[in-house]
């Protein structure tokens, strides 16, 4: 039978140990523990025992943050608030981690764009496909999400991209997506898509500057690969 927490010793309980000794001393079912706060009464498996289970479940806590709500709830103790509050703190995460794109900031490099967006795409399921519309000066007027799923020229057709490029009278225009399986490298219909869009791009007189695709632990530019 497990142990409720309030019945562990003072010094071992997540909270307790945490305002001692900083949060940096818990472990991560502990960490977790602390989120989920309560555990079962019927089975009198702790909060810290059920961050265990989800542990073992997803393997890591970057597996867990690309959980769906559903993957999360077929865990015995994670109901849909439980869900709900793991999914919130991974978000704050990958916020915090990430520094954002805000308007009039200057795109200088595609390294600048994976350290930008890295942590906001690397973990998504599906294909992201955004634009990031600029000034003159190359600097940030806006970002528009073009598309979510498997990128074909049908969802990702210049008039729906260049929409948007026309209402900000953006001078240059600079595609960001994901892949899913965590290899960058471009595909047939990455390499289709960025064509189409050069072409329309070089009619309206809107630089196309770069096409950049992110991985899991890298990326890919299509401009420097010398593919725009």
């Amino acid at each position: 039978m497990m142990t409720p927490i309030k019945d562990w010793p003072a010094a071992e309980r997540p909270r307790e140990k945490l305002l001692q000794r900083g949060a940096e001393a818990l472990s991560d079912a502990e960490l977790l523990g602390l989120i989920l706060r309560t555990g079962d009464a019927g089975s009198r498996a702790s909060a810290v025992d059920h961050a265990r289970q989800l542990l073992e479940r997803f393997g890591s806590l970057r597996t867990l943050a690309g959980a769906a709500v559903a993957e999360l709830c077929a865990v015995r103790g994670i109901g849909p608030a439980k869900a709900a509050e793991l999914l919130a703190v991974f978000e704050i995460a990958r916020r915090f981690a990430g520094t954002a794109l805000r308007p009039g900031d200057r795109y200088s490099t595609p390294a600048e764009v994976y350290e930008h967006f890295h942590e906001r795409l690397r973990d998504h399921k599906r294909e992201l496909f955004l634009a990031l519309l600029l000034d003159s000066k190359n600097r940030l007027l806006r970002e528009v999400r073009i598309s979510e799923g498997s990128l074909t020229a049908s969802i990702v057709h210049p008039r729906e991209v260049f929409a948007p490029v026309v209402r900000e009278a953006a001078a240059a225009v600079l595609f960001v997506h994901n892949h899913p399986s965590g290899d960058p490298q471009p595909s047939r219909e990455d390499l289709e898509i960025t064509r189409r869009l050069k072409e329309a791009g070089d009619l309206m007189g809107v630089r196309v500057l770069d096409h950049v695709i992110i991985g899991s632990e890298g990326y890919v530019s299509l401009a420097d690969r010398g593919l725009l």
